[in-house]
């Protein structure tokens, strides 16, 4: 496995004053972003990475420099590359986004609504051309995986880069399409986690994404102009089937005691979180789940909606993976490579999970809505949890297994403007609450 760790520069100049920075290098790290890229670099102190690679501005290089002095093994020389510059946007670049909103309305409704349809004519000493600047960045991406992948195989790596090129590795890597650029979020020194078995094309995992609690951030903070509301998804706490690593499915296992601790820890982590609502699939180990986390929230009623119930494994449930290789041989091997291709025996498949998953969420998004609520809680499952983010980011079930899911993990979707807007994925898999780190410890056993 080849771990892949991303982290966005530290707050500059430019993002304090908002402007549009692109490819101008002419702002730099303000004193918090200085500090903040200290305080990655402790978070990182102990991983040993073979190659640092970070882009060639200096918001982004000083950022590396900074958390290279803090890390126990800092032999690693910085290896700057120039496919971790930023997305080109000349005829915006250094001016004030709400500047470039007025003087340039089309285009910057195009660049929020259909990023990828955003094109712009460059006049420049190599003559008059036509750059689609997210195109352009998300082949620059795919070129830089192509050849860091190559080289790197089995190692750890670390990039420091910035808020657009951080989303399209991210999103290349998994396969997110470039419609959908606006629905990650990559906050300053935030960091992001990506495990590859093989090269880019291969099965990829992202193991968290997003994480700011290094910097004393409980969640990434809402966006300006946010009109809508927040949800965080939650995978339940252990079972004793998690731990020994036997599929349960739709079988009513309740959590152990690792797992009651796992939602008290949960619980702490969220207790400042101004919740407005709460929602929980109908099976016993989310419930509880969630009951321990509203401990800190009295005044929430819990919902149940039998749609976020886990899948159903039919004869698989109750059993370990070698029991399930001898009875149906060859099929654990497909459901690890082309789940969505798998029908359980006397189960269900991957897309009636989808459809009753993504019909529960909809219905969730909708009492938001009509509710004017804010922030709300939903506890699930793995597989639930794994689908309902293949949906959020315009993915398929074919994706499935790219998306890690620890127990007890905090995931956060953002819906800025309201249930019919675009979805923005916050953050994934916060576990650091749970694991004390930024690597996820956590995610046990079978679903």
């Amino acid at each position: 496995m080849t771990r892949v760790i991303i982290v966005r520069h530290g707050q500059s100049t430019y993002n304090v004053e908002r402007r549009i920075q692109g490819r101008t290098d002419a702002s730099t790290l303000t004193d918090k972003g200085r500090s903040d890229a200290g305080k990655v670099g402790k978070a990182l102190s102990n991983i040993a990475f073979t190659a640092i690679y970070s882009s060639p501005l200096n918001r982004a290089k000083t950022t590396a420099e900074i958390i290279r002095s803090e890390l126990v093994e800092h032999s690693s020389v910085i290896q700057v590359s120039e496919h971790l510059v930023e997305v080109d946007l000349p005829l915006w670049a250094g001016m004030l986004s709400l500047d470039v909103k007025e003087k340039f309305p089309d285009d910057y409704s195009i660049w929020k609504k259909r990023p990828h349809e955003l094109h712009m004519i460059v006049s420049d000493a190599h003559g008059t051309r036509e750059l689609f600047p997210v195109l352009a960045l998300y082949e620059q991406a795919k070129q830089f995986w192509q050849e860091m992948l190559s080289r790197h195989q089995g190692e750890t790596i670390l990039i420091v880069g910035h808020n657009g090129i951080n989303r399209a590795l991210i999103s290349t890597a998994l396969g997110i399409p470039p419609s959908v650029y606006h629905g990650l979020q990559q906050s300053n020194c935030a960091i992001s986690v990506l495990n590859f078995a093989g090269g880019l094309g291969d099965t990829v995992q992202l193991d968290s994404m997003n994480q700011t609690q290094h910097l004393e951030d409980t969640l990434p903070t809402l966006r300006p102009n946010h009109q809508g509301f927040r949800l965080l998804l939650v995978r339940h706490g252990e079972t004793e089937w998690n731990r020994q690593g036997k599929f349960q499915g739709q079988i009513d296992v309740p959590l152990n005691d690792n797992g009651r601790a796992q939602a008290g820890k949960t619980g702490e982590f969220l207790q400042e979180v101004a919740l407005d609502f709460a929602f929980s699939s109908t099976m016993a180990r989310p419930k509880e789940t969630a009951e321990i986390i509203l401990q800190k929230h009295a005044d929430i009623k819990l919902e149940l909606l039998d749609g976020l119930r886990e899948i159903s494994h039919g004869s698989w449930e109750g059993k370990f993976e070698s029991e399930i290789e001898q009875e149906f041989p060859g099929v654990l091997e497909r459901w690890r490579t082309v789940p969505a291709e798998v029908q359980m025996p006397q189960g269900e498949n991957l897309q009636q999970l989808w459809e009753r998953s993504v019909a529960a969420w909809q219905s969730i998004l909708q009492s938001a809505e009509v509710n004017q609520w804010q922030i709300g809680l939903v506890v699930a499952h793995d597989a639930t949890n794994k689908t309902l983010l293949c949906n959020i980011l315009g993915l398929s079930p074919e994706n499935f297994w790219n998306f890690r899911q620890g127990n007890g993990a905090v995931s956060v979707i953002d819906y800025p403007l309201g249930a019919s807007g675009l979805p923005v994925l916050q953050a994934m898999n916060i576990t650091s609450h749970l694991s004390g780190g930024v690597l996820d410890k956590t995610a046990a056993g079978a679903l």
